[in-house]
């Protein structure tokens, strides 16, 4: 019986899946992915976020890189809770730089890196990819403990110890190639690989599927492409 048959493939190298979320992040990521030559396998989630919008931009993403093979899958985590994104607390707007990198935002999604990780894994490990890549930044988000190099060392360990191919010495990597550069960083690395900037949805709560303009992802995100002299691409309610 071959490997796919079994239902699982035997890694390819040049194969990662990309946790796509149709944002600004995961779409420069997806970029970087693709020049350092992967095959790219998306991963959406619907998970029930406020700003569903971004799954359809993720979508819209998926079409302009040329992306044959975009998964989009259903979680609800509304049923879980426990975060703005996905329950009726307010999204903290006008967030001055210090605010923001005090304590853990409301903005949180509990455990949502290692729920979407986790899936991206099995995913991983169906179609053959070696990496798996995500937008993952702690300049940014320092309150996001899922963003952090250690949670992401200590989720390759997990993969490795409880997965078939990890068992079989089938290594999977995570990569997040961003996370230590700042948002203008991330926007001067995507004007060189020519990004689609203007598909991409970084709102918390938008207003239809116009950008907020003052929750902390999209001040984050403006404050980024005023210090690389661009103008932004998408439009603001305010």
């Amino acid at each position: 019986m071959s490997s796919v048959e079994m239902g699982v493939m035997k890694p390819a190298s040049n194969r990662a899946v990309i946790l796509a979320s149709g944002g600004l992040d995961s779409t420069v990521t997806a970029a970087i992915a693709k020049e350092e030559g992967c095959e790219l396998f998306f991963l959406t989630m619907a998970y029930g976020q406020r700003h569903a919008v971004e799954v359809e931009r993720a979508r819209q993403v998926a079409a302009a890189l040329g992306v044959v093979n975009h998964l989009v899958m259903e979680l609800d985590l509304r049923a879980i809770g426990g975060s703005a994104l996905t329950g009726w607390a307010a999204v903290p707007k006008d967030r001055a730089g210090h605010e923001r990198s005090q304590g853990i935002p409301i903005t949180y999604v509990p455990g949502r890196n290692l729920i979407f990780l986790s899936i991206a894994a099995a995913h991983a490990e169906v179609v053959g990819a070696s990496f798996i890549y995500f937008g993952a930044n702690v300049l940014d988000y320092s309150g996001y403990p899922d963003c952090r190099p250690e949670f992401i060392r200590a989720f390759e360990t997990a993969v490795k110890e409880g997965t078939k191919a990890g068992i079989a010495g089938i290594p999977l990597r995570v990569k997040a190639p961003l996370l230590m550069l700042t948002k203008a960083d991330i926007i001067r690395r995507g004007i060189a690989l020519h990004v689609p900037f203007h598909l991409t949805h970084s709102c918390y709560d938008p207003v239809g599927e116009q950008a907020c303009g003052r929750c902390d992802s999209c001040v984050i995100r403006r404050e980024g492409f005023a210090k690389v002299g661009v103008v932004d691409p998408v439009s603001y309610a305010l």
